[in-house]
């Protein structure tokens, strides 16, 4: 008769296995095709992905960064509210981040500010003070220092144009 082994020896020598990775921390390489941001935006549509997964389609992948990873670390500088009040050079300096990446997160912020602002056809008719802030609050919310603004409105009280005083 042989001995069997206990639950605490093996007959087979083997090497330690490392712990299982997270998705997060794979490379997105390593990711199933269904998880990775851009196919997900395929399948469904960029209103049902996080902002961390845009913002990680926007990065795209490269194989020293996962951009799941790295959004999620820009996001925690005050979501993408945050963002988009720090300048080029501050994103540019975050860990991970180049100046190529750096120019794109910011061009496709401007680009979300400037559809919301050019609602040419639909201009909005202004009946309180709250209406204007709302109104302005998308182009001066990310501004670290007061301006002042004046809008022109039409007759019926609809905006023309908002202009910047100098």
């Amino acid at each position: 008769m042989h001995p069997q082994p206990s639950d605490q020896t093996s007959i087979w020598p083997s090497a330690p296995r490392p712990a299982p990775r997270s998705l997060a921390e794979r490379p997105l390489k390593e990711w199933p095709l269904r998880e990775r941001p851009i196919e997900r935006l395929y399948d469904v549509g960029a209103a049902a992905l996080s902002d961390a997964e845009l913002l990680a389609a926007v990065l795209g992948a490269t194989s020293i960064t996962n951009p799941m990873a790295l959004a999620g670390e820009l996001l925690t500088h005050g979501g993408l509210l945050g963002l988009q009040r720090l300048s080029i050079e501050e994103i540019a300096a975050l860990p991970g981040m180049t100046r190529i990446r750096a120019a794109q997160i910011k061009a496709a912020l401007d680009v979300g500010r400037r559809l919301v602002l050019a609602n040419v056809d639909n201009r909005p008719q202004i009946r309180s003070p709250a209406d204007v802030a709302q109104l302005l609050m998308i182009e001066m919310g990310h501004l670290d220092q007061e301006h002042l603004r004046v809008v022109l409105l039409d007759t019926k009280n609809r905006v023309r144009a908002p202009w910047m005083c100098a």
